[in-house]
């Protein structure tokens, strides 16, 4: 390379790399503040205290139950007693029908006696008392499997899965991210789907068509209940919803998920035909729809110069009924609860408005935040197509222009927390390159804390994706994958005890940290490119 080239190299090099740092040595971080969010969150914590409220004095929280009422009026009292203002409950009726398990116990009778584990899946019926039947495998997928079985189910418990491998634990269920999975996290990976693709909606459609045949089929056929393997193993029972919480909608007998053990030991039976006989008792209670048992809860932080505008962070408050929801998502509830009672316990006076909502409905499609985006930030139309019709709402494809509400142009950013109790070790920009160097300079001062990764990488399945499918930066958290997926992810023991102190203080501190830097930025976080067709409310 001749000089005056190699000159013109280095030059270019200098200028992009000042390019490319600038933001980074420009963006302001009070260390004076964190250290007085890091005093206050490690010293004084009361992250714990409000994880258990929420699990072992609330309990479960299904959307639409008087347990999400419960927690909804708990959250806001508390929230106003810490001093945040405007704490209100805010309806996002209609949703459906309200469903409390009361009592649930099946027991094997013969060939002998065993007290089996075994919880419900949500909207589903009792069984109108103590039931005694026999246990039948059928495979019911089709119209002639229908038609074969006709006549012949009476009385049963029907087994509706083959058995479950239950393979050696050789690895730990619990584990930290390594620093190597965080560099390889690090790097941006176009070869991964972030969002469902066409066909898991024509699949999921197709399945809610046939269940519409054969929930009544099961009834008129006077099954007792419907037995389904967990994919557990160890006692662990992952459930779920089953029937549906729509009024009027079929919601077919009581079905019942079973640990794979117990499963696998009737399955094992039938198929050796030997007699099997089991005693179920379910007690559900339905009501009609109650639009205070379906809500979301809100409260702020009131701002100054720039009051109008705001930065919100958040978490889903609804669970599922199997455990008490402390994984998914009271941990990220009371995380979020923390930091903003850290930030008014220092006397933080934020420039702009701080608001925390806390969001129902998210286990049945982010139904919380969505109403919330809708009504206050922008909206589309339903789609028309109709694939889509029986699809639930985050599973359809967005059709038709954007139309801007009122928030739309105030929302600076919205942070998330919901993949767990795991503690923050980075954040998901969301293939938003300008917030970047932003979030890198964020973290720096917690890189003793174990957070350190800012990832362009989009991640999906939490309420940041209102808020981002609608051109709003929403962001959530890389947090630990401990146990989550592989013990408490919608399961039985989703319980307190899962839930590391050590981790809530942390994330506690570093949430606080992200949303009063935002809320004292000159500017609001860079957006990415709004979709072509926009139509300004």
């Amino acid at each position: 390379m001749r000089l005056v080239g190699l000159m013109s190299f280095l030059t270019c090099s200098l200028l992009a790399s000042t390019v490319l740092s600038a933001p980074l040595q420009e963006e302001k971080v009070d260390l004076t503040l964190i250290n007085k969010i890091r005093d206050e969150g490690s010293s004084r914590s009361n992250v714990m205290e409000t994880l258990s409220v929420l699990t072992d004095e609330i309990g479960p929280r299904l959307t639409g139950s008087p347990g999400l009422k419960k927690a909804g009026i708990w959250t806001r009292s508390q929230m106003q007693n810490w001093g945040l203002q405007n704490a209100q409950i805010t309806s996002i009726a209609p949703f459906g029908r309200s469903w409390t398990l009361e009592k649930a116990s099946l027991r094997m009778t013969i060939p002998n006696k065993l007290e089996l584990v075994a919880i419900p899946k949500a909207w589903t019926p009792g069984t109108e008392g103590v039931q005694r039947g026999r246990v039948v495998y059928a495979k019911l997928e089709s119209e002639e499997d229908l038609a074969k079985w006709k006549g012949k189910l009476d009385g049963a418990f029907l087994l509706r899965d083959l058995a479950v491998a239950t393979p050696l634990h050789m690895n730990a269920d619990a584990k930290r991210y390594t620093e190597q999975e965080l560099i390889d996290l690090s790097n941006v990976d176009f070869d991964t789907p972030t969002s469902r693709a066409p066909s898991d909606t024509l699949l999921f459609a197709k399945r809610q068509e046939f269940n519409k045949k054969l929930l009544p089929y099961l009834i008129e056929e006077k099954v007792i209940a419907t037995l389904h393997a967990s994919r557990g193993d160890d006692g662990t029972l992952f459930v779920q919803g089953g029937g549906s919480y729509k009024k009027g909608e079929a919601t077919g007998p009581s079905a019942i998920v079973l640990s794979a053990e117990h499963y696998n030991r009737l399955f094992r039976l039938v198929e050796k035909k030997k007699e099997v006989e089991l005693e179920a008792d379910v007690q559900v209670a339905f009501e009609d729809e109650d639009p205070d048992n379906s809500i979301d809860v809100f409260a702020d932080i009131l701002g100054s110069d720039k009051k109008d505008e705001l930065v919100m962070l958040g978490a889903h408050l609804d669970s599922w009924h199997g455990g008490t929801g402390a994984t998914d998502n009271a941990a990220g509830v009371a995380v979020a609860m923390e930091a903003v009672r850290i930030l008014k316990a220092i006397g933080f006076k934020p420039r702009r408005t701080i608001r925390v909502g806390l969001w129902g409905g998210e286990e049945e499609g982010l139904l919380g935040s969505r109403d919330f985006v809708s009504k206050n930030v922008a909206s589309r139309a339903e789609s028309n197509d109709p694939k889509d019709k029986d699809a639930p709402a985050f599973m359809r494809r967005p059709t038709g222009p954007l139309t801007l509400k009122p928030l739309h142009s105030k929302i600076s950013v919205y942070f998330n927390l919901d993949n767990g109790a795991g503690k923050i070790r980075g954040i998901y920009a969301e293939n938003n390159a300008a917030v970047k160097p932003i979030f890198d300079a964020w973290l720096a001062p917690f890189y003793d804390l174990g957070a350190k990764t800012t990832t362009l990488r989009k991640t999906g399945s939490t309420d940041h994706v209102s808020f981002d499918s609608v051109g709003i930066p929403g962001f959530q958290f890389i947090q630990e994958p401990m146990d989550y997926f592989t013990r408490t992810h919608h399961t039985n023991i989703d319980v307190y005890d899962k839930v590391q102190k050590g981790d809530m203080i942390q994330a506690s501190i570093i949430l606080a940290s992200f949303i009063a830097h935002a809320a004292n930025r000159e500017e609001m976080l860079p957006r990415k490119p709004m979709p072509a067709e926009v139509i300004k409310h």
